[in-house]
């Protein structure tokens, strides 16, 4: 299909909704863990059962969306999403929890299954690493808001402020609108859909989800596995930072509530400046090395948050936050860029991945159970030290767009 920045657009907003909604459950972290009377172990399990969805929900949502097509897929994502706030917006505690996180991760899934691929289509292969970083922007800053919503909703709902809510809103459980506010945004976003006329897209062959054989034979691929990892990897680090950090701050340094769920969204915040830069420098040089040199840095910050003390530690974890920044969209595009078909059903895989954001904290909480906090983090090293790894043997067979390469096309040298 020719470009379409109409269809950019919508995947952009897309973005917005999916890293608002997924990534709040970190600020509500020590909720979860004070008015559900949980263990790290039990806490982490919300967002295992978020993540675990990608990973039952992906290969195939790929496999309909042939059949489906775009417009479809996004309502019934949107649809998901709608019913699982639901479910827990009415009915607070912390099996319904598990239950609603489980069909908002479904939904996401859905959508992100349809989003990637389109993007690449959409905005051209060769400057899909820009438009997944400018992605990762637009979700960087939904996340960047969502914990100041948070922080606003509470404040603007504790006390007596509260109490003409109280019949859909329980007492001293204020975090329960924001579930609302979530059915609220799938609502719009099932109107917005539904009322866009989309432009007929036709993926090439290679950008359609294949049917289960083709899956199969993609996974017996070296390569195929090896990009698996670094996603699952990546969102792995990204969770257990996200569902971390105001924990950390609370419990080991004293911080309170609000400070800790401002150093969040302070995370985010950096995310958002760091793909700024990441979109610049993408534009100047390898993709891989903008890797490298970001993910040693970001190991340097997280060393730097966990054993360092005072107001340091609030500054250091945002600054993981603007390294890892560029991981995702370049490790995502790499691997589409480095396979010659079957786009769209690597696609599928690649989000199958994103169960590394249920796995990895859970592994996390169960470390931090019995040795404490700052042991689960360390963890994070390793999954770090993978995607270092990537920028070393990554072979893409299309590299990303670059002004001195755009240049040589021009000149024909």
């Amino acid at each position: 299909m020719k470009r379409s920045y109409t269809i950019v657009a919508l995947i952009m907003l897309t973005f917005f909704v999916i890293s608002f909604l997924t990534n709040i459950i970190g600020a509500l972290n020590p909720d979860f863990i004070y008015d559900f009377h949980l263990s790290l172990t039990l806490a982490a399990l919300l967002p295992f059962a978020f993540f675990i969805a990608y990973g039952l929900v992906s290969i195939p949502t790929g496999i309909l969306l042939e059949k489906f097509r775009e417009k479809k897929i996004m309502i019934f994502g949107f649809i998901t999403a709608f019913i699982g706030s639901l479910v827990l917006a009415i009915w607070p505690n912390y099996l319904t929890a598990i239950i609603s996180l489980f069909i908002i991760g479904s939904g996401m899934a859905m959508l992100q299954v349809v989003i990637n691929p389109l993007l690449r289509t959409a905005g051209g292969e060769k400057n899909y690493a820009f438009t997944s970083v400018l992605a990762q922007l637009i979700f960087g800053a939904a996340s960047f808001l969502s914990p100041r919503v948070f922080t606003y909703v509470v404040q603007r709902l504790s006390g007596e402020a509260g109490e003409k809510y109280r019949k859909i809103i329980p007492l001293g459980m204020s975090w329960i609108a924001l579930y609302w506010i979530f059915a609220i945004i799938a609502l719009i976003m099932i109107v917005i859909i539904a009322l866009m006329k989309f432009p007929k897209v036709e993926l090439n062959a290679d950008e359609k989800a294949g049917s289960l054989k083709v899956h199969l034979s993609l996974l017996k691929k070296p390569v195929v596995f090896l990009y698996f990892l670094g996603i699952f990897f990546y969102v792995g680090t990204e969770q257990g930072l996200n569902n971390n950090i105001s924990l950390m701050l609370q419990t080991l340094h004293g911080i309170d509530p609000v400070t800790a769920a401002d150093t969040l969204g302070n995370f985010w915040g950096y995310m958002t400046v760091g793909n700024i830069l990441g979109l610049l420098l993408l534009k100047v040089m390898d993709s891989r090395i903008l890797l490298k040199l970001f993910t040693i840095l970001a190991m340097i910050s997280l060393s730097i948050g966990l054993f360092g003390s005072g107001l340091i530690v609030l500054y250091a974890f945002p600054m993981v936050g603007f390294f890892i920044s560029v991981m995702y969209p370049i490790i995502f595009s790499l691997a589409l860029n480095s396979v010659s078909e079957h786009h769209g059903s690597f696609a599928g895989i690649l989000v199958t991945a994103i169960i590394g954001g249920a796995l990895i904290p859970l592994i996390m909480g169960a470390i931090s159970d019995q040795f404490g906090l700052t042991s689960g983090m360390i963890v994070l090293f390793l999954t770090m030290g993978y995607i270092l790894s990537i920028g070393f043997w990554a072979k893409p067979l299309i590299n990303n767009a670059t002004i001195t390469a755009n240049k040589i096309d021009r000149d024909g040298r």
